[in-house]
């Protein structure tokens, strides 16, 4: 007999849009970005990063277990912001770890980089005074530390591990989670991750690698446009902070306990692509996804919405297009890149973005809008759920996440006539009856076509969007076009790839 899939029945985050997950969702809804300049540590001139993505600080009066006293040992932010969305996202799961219950809560939290910070400090210390580090310095960067204060906090005695997948690590906590409930060993898991990476050398060695966003001097843009996923300007990802928790649950007990259990976790994947150490191999990431779907039980054309990992990097994005393309073929849902808003928050990311995913599905919208147009458009949001990517260097997996309630036609619009007329394209009379039938059709007429758009929209986070009713489909731009000057704006709407 097939085990049943896990249910979601919690969960809680920060970034850089805000500490609390209503002030996030309302800011993502609204298309602000939280990027901003980059205030973590002193930036001398001629540093090659100088924005990020920083989550703000907390009132912690409320929280004992985060007082001074309670840190003072545990410096590196990744302890103070893992313990508080574990708390919030448990408080809101209603789950009340007894000694009876604690055997049977596994911890997979877990984190990329660590509390490397803790480190640098302790070597800064060293070199400066003479001084050796204090003892709790490699405590602190112990990346399977995060865990163990969870279950400290907790008092989780069940399965414990580290779940470390670069950028999927929050994503792959999940999976594993998944597996010890399946398997029986466990009956909630602990899921998410945390990653607090704004430390110089960190920063810088994403720069030297051609990964972070570097500012041109000749090229002034406000922090705000430089997460730009899937745009044929995108330069880089923004570095940033945060941290999500997951709470995940057998069908049984959440039954047997009242809770809420909205969303299962349908179907999951992981592939190693076993050739570059940064590079995403096409083949690999595409069969990821199709995995994950048929593990799910569903065809493509289930699937309603994508939210992607897309990074904002040349390589990164154009290889995670192709393997959408690859496996959804002309059917495309439409794709929402959170990264465009939050920046990367390494491991924490995937956790970030899939708990964005699940608010969507929830409220039936897409949390992003700063989404560049780039694979066609649909002129309605079809079946059921949505997807979380979240692939990082050496595995990639997409969760399938099906809500067990059809979304019933949820956030279905149509372009009208006049919707298309306030486009007011600056093209001929022939491109506009392309555009027409390319959006009416579900996808572009024309290959690789550049279609002008005049400013008449609403400002998003320093975005024009394009139309009310098209930005209600999350059809956006990005930037604008310094050959039509400042008041003309342009869309791309490639057919053949980025």
């Amino acid at each position: 007999m097939t085990t049943p899939p896990p249910v979601i029945v919690g969960c809680d985050a920060v970034s850089a849009l805000g500490t609390d997950l209503e002030t996030q969702w309302g800011r993502a809804v609204k298309g602000h970005s939280g990027i901003g300049r980059l205030t973590r540590f002193p930036v001398p001139e001629g540093f090659p990063v100088r924005i990020s993505g920083e989550v703000a600080d907390i009132d912690t009066d409320p929280y004992p277990f985060l007082s001074p006293r309670s840190l003072a040992l545990w410096p590196s932010p990744i302890f103070k912001y893992a313990m508080l969305v574990v708390h919030r996202a448990l408080a809101k799961s209603g789950i009340d770890i007894t000694p009876s219950l604690s055997p049977r809560v596994a911890v997979t939290f877990s984190s990329a980089v660590g509390g490397q910070d803790a480190v640098l400090a302790a070597d800064r210390r060293m070199i400066s005074e003479g001084r050796l580090p204090p003892p709790y310095a490699n405590p602190n960067s112990c990346i399977n530390m995060v865990g163990g204060k969870v279950s400290i906090l907790t008092g989780a005695t069940g399965p414990i591990t580290a779940t470390i997948t670069a950028c999927a690590t929050g994503v792959t906590s999940m999976i594993i989670g998944a597996l010890l409930l399946e398997t029986g060993r466990a009956d909630v898991a602990i899921c998410g991750a945390v990653d607090f990476a704004l430390v110089e050398p960190i920063v810088a060695g994403f720069a030297t690698m051609n990964g972070a966003y570097q500012e041109k001097p000749d090229q002034p843009e406000p922090p705000s446009i430089a997460s730009r996923p899937f745009s044929l300007d995108r330069r880089g990802f923004v570095i940033s902070e945060g941290a999500g928790c997951i709470i995940l649950a057998t069908r049984d007990f959440a039954a047997a306990n009242g809770l809420e259990r909205g969303i299962e976790l349908a179907g999951w994947a992981m592939t190693s692509d076993a050739r570059h150490f940064v590079a995403p191999r096409l083949e690999t990431v595409a069969r990821c996804m199709a995995e994950s779907i048929d593990m799910a039980g569903i065809s493509v054309h289930d699937v309603a919405s994508v939210n992607a990992h897309a990074t904002s990097t040349k390589v990164g994005d154009r290889v995670e297009y192709q393997a959408l393309r690859s496996v959804f073929g002309d059917y495309l849902p439409p794709v929402s890149a959170n990264k465009s808003l939050i920046g990367h928050a390494m491991g924490a990311s995937s956790a970030i973005e899939t708990i964005f995913a699940l608010e969507g599905m929830l409220r039936g919208t897409s949390a992003d809008h700063q989404l560049h147009a780039r694979s066609g458009i649909t002129d309605r949001l079809r079946g059921r759920g949505c997807t979380a990517a979240g692939p990082g260097v050496r595995a990639e997996e997409l969760i399938r996440i099906r809500r067990m309630q059809c979304l019933c036609g949820a956030a279905q619009k149509r372009l009208t006539g006049a919707a298309l007329n306030r486009l007011k394209v600056h093209e001929s009379s022939s491109q506009q009856a392309r555009l027409r039938r390319g959006i009416r059709g579900g996808n572009a007429a024309g290959q690789d076509v550049r279609y002008h758009l005049a400013t008449g929209g609403q400002r998003r986070g320093g975005f024009q969007t394009i139309d009310p009713v098209l930005d209600g489909l999350g059809l956006f731009h990005r930037g604008r076009d310094p050959g039509l000057g400042p008041e003309r704006t342009r869309i791309y709407w490639p057919q053949g790839g980025l």
